[in-house]
């Protein structure tokens, strides 16, 4: 499960800093947005200035034409001072609402692909302990509510505190005494914001744990749904998805029901505000006192209209700034493959280990001391028992992860010294998990590698012998495997990974474990394949079956980490070890079949 999300004051200034750093090259919508945000402040007490001068110049019997003729000409030319008022802060407020949510998707998007281009180049530690559903809600929930942050958040709430504190210099200008009146009530308000707050803001934060863990949960079972079906365990797993679900539903009731308390204690408190505002201003004498008392409701309409969204809008702030500090967790993440190397020379393919040491965890070592050299176009044969470190062996070669100890050497310099990315479409993999991306046969073979023609991928097949299979498929080769190949044997999918492997001429092959769970005919199919694809390169081959690693120039026996035995087939045979011990465990299981 993901890590819980933890509340936090509200604006955390160094967050902050680093979110608008993403605005940067959106400079200009930023500022539009604060301009529009100064002039709409500016302009809300205009209208209900209007509207007094209105009553008082133009209703009042025998008041002054001030500016015009007669009252009747002092009401229409207000009126359509008003409507162009109007048109006016209807189109500023449509380029503001525009600026400020266009600000944050273009901020999101550099944000979601500088994440996403930290997820990829993470070292496989990172996935060993971190749930996928836990990145996937980093890489797309969490960035999402970072638009929020410009949206309906930090612009937004200066606009409406501009407008509060011009609505209330305005009433101030006109009769302070009136105005105190007025705000008698806004203590309770303000407590009552507070608690608000608070109360949503913790709804909030268990919402947010509820659908990480959600998503988490759903990444998982969905992948290992075949697991689940097979061992009948729907009813409990969807016991288990009912308890989070039901977490997530009373975390949003939470939220809800302080929803429902707080805007209407808004509207008592207007009322009572309405209330003292007629109780006071009828009393007085003065000719003007109608004027004012409409006047004043309007203000206290515009002060309340945002007093009423605020609290909310600093809760979808604070929420905005925990998933940027969730987001920025991963993009401070340093555990990756550093690609300090600036190393491009043609790599033979003579590779060897020094004294490598090398864990998961800094405690518990998998391997030992291990030292081994392979010749340039030579193929070593490593076997073991499961857990003895085999395919950690290919995974340093790789780079995959960082070697604790020693050192690996390709053509006798350091494997951390060639480029990161030459390095690796340098050597070739074929894993016994064939993984198939959801696509077309042509798109998985090439990963879409536009450099790679369709006259070398048919070539390739063929030499491979999958393409006659390949055209018996709808579409040939823009048959859609689906995701994970589900639509394919597992015999099928490893000869399409070795079509793969072949296209982008590898320097080094690995094979780990390529015909261990195959029928009898496709390793017939794949031994093939297996003879041409090693031809002049140098192979590291991780076998189960014994019988495919006879002609290996060299094998290597592994047991808890640390080389047991090493050398040809005879000579491990004639050593009478535990190759021998292996071997003659699986010549008596094939004579018992």
């Amino acid at each position: 499960m993901s890590e819980p999300v933890k509340a936090k004051k509200i604006v955390d200034f160094s967050l902050l800093r680093r979110v608008f750093q993403f605005a940067s090259p959106y400079k200009s919508k930023f500022y539009l947005s604060l301009f529009l945000a100064i002039f709409l402040a500016v302009i809300s007490p205009i209208r209900p200035w209007l509207i007094q001068l209105t009553i008082n110049k133009g209703l009042q019997p025998g008041a002054a034409a001030w500016f015009l003729k007669g009252p009747a000409q002092v009401i229409i030319g207000i009126t359509v001072i008003q409507v162009l008022l109007l048109l006016l802060e209807s189109v500023c407020r449509f380029i503001f609402s525009f600026a400020t949510a266009s600000l944050g998707q273009s901020v999101v998007k550099d944000i979601r692909v500088a994440t996403y281009k930290k997820v990829i180049n993470l070292n496989l530690s990172q996935y060993d302990k971190t749930p996928v559903g836990t990145l996937t809600t980093r890489t797309i929930n969490d960035i999402e509510s970072i638009n929020d942050i410009f949206s309906d958040g930090l612009i937004p709430i200066l606009a409406d505190l501009l407008s509060i504190i011009a609505v209330l210099i305005y009433m101030f200008y006109v009769d302070w005494g009136l105005t105190l009146i007025c705000l008698l009530p806004f203590p309770f308000l303000i407590i009552g914001t507070y608690y608000f707050k608070e109360s949503v803001n913790k709804s909030f934060t268990r919402v947010r744990n509820a659908v990480a863990q959600l998503n988490a949960f759903v990444q998982e079972h969905i992948t290992g749904m075949a697991v689940v079906q097979a061992f009948a365990a729907e009813e409990r797993e969807l016991k288990k998805f009912k308890l989070i679900n039901r977490e997530h539903r009373n975390a949003n009731i939470r939220s809800i029901m302080a929803y429902s308390i707080f805007f209407p204690a808004v509207e008592l408190v207007l009322a009572i505000s309405l209330g003292l505002l007629v109780w006071w201003a009828g009393g007085q004498k003065s000719a003007d006192a109608a004027g004012t008392i409409t006047a004043f409701i309007l203000c206290l309409n515009l002060l309340f209209r945002p007093l009423r969204l605020i609290a909310d809008k600093f809760n979808v702030l604070q929420m905005g700034m925990i998933a940027s500090e969730r987001v920025f967790k991963v993009l401070d993440n340093d555990d990756t493959a550093a690609n300090e190397g600036r190393q491009r020379i043609q790599i033979n393919g003579d590779v060897a280990f020094e004294k490598v040491w090398f864990a998961y965890n800094d405690s518990q070592y998998v391997l030992k001391d291990i030292n081994f050299n392979i010749p340039a176009g030579k193929t070593l044969a490593i076997v073991g028992n499961t857990g003895s470190g085999k395919t950690s062996i290919i995974s340093l070669l790789n780079r995959l992860y960082h070697v604790q100890k020693g050192a690996i050497k390709i053509d006798g310099i350091d494997i951390r010294e060639y480029e990161l990315f030459y390095l690796r479409s340098r050597i070739a993999v074929v894993l016994q998990d064939v993984f198939l991306f959801s696509g077309s046969v042509y798109d998985n073979v090439t990963l879409r590698n536009t450099d790679i023609k369709k006259e070398q991928v048919i070539d390739a097949a063929k030499l491979i012998g999958i393409h006659d299979f390949i055209m018996q498929l709808p579409g040939g080769y823009d048959y859609n495997v689906m995701e994970r190949g589900a639509t394919l044997s597992l015999g099928q999918r490893q000869l399409l990974s070795f079509v793969r492997a072949l296209l982008y001429n590898p320097a080094i092959l690995i094979l780990d474990e390529a015909t261990s769970s195959v029928d009898t005919e496709s390793e017939q199919l794949i031994q093939q394949a297996i003879e041409k694809l090693v031809a002049g390169r140098t192979s590291i081959v991780i076998a189960h079956r014994l019988s495919t690693i006879r002609r290996a120039d060299k094998i290597i026996v592994l047991d808890k980490g640390e080389i047991k035995e090493a050398g040809t087939h005879d000579e491990l045979l004639d050593h009478q070890g535990i190759y021998y011990q292996l071997h003659n465990m699986q010549f008596s299981q094939q004579v018992a079949q």
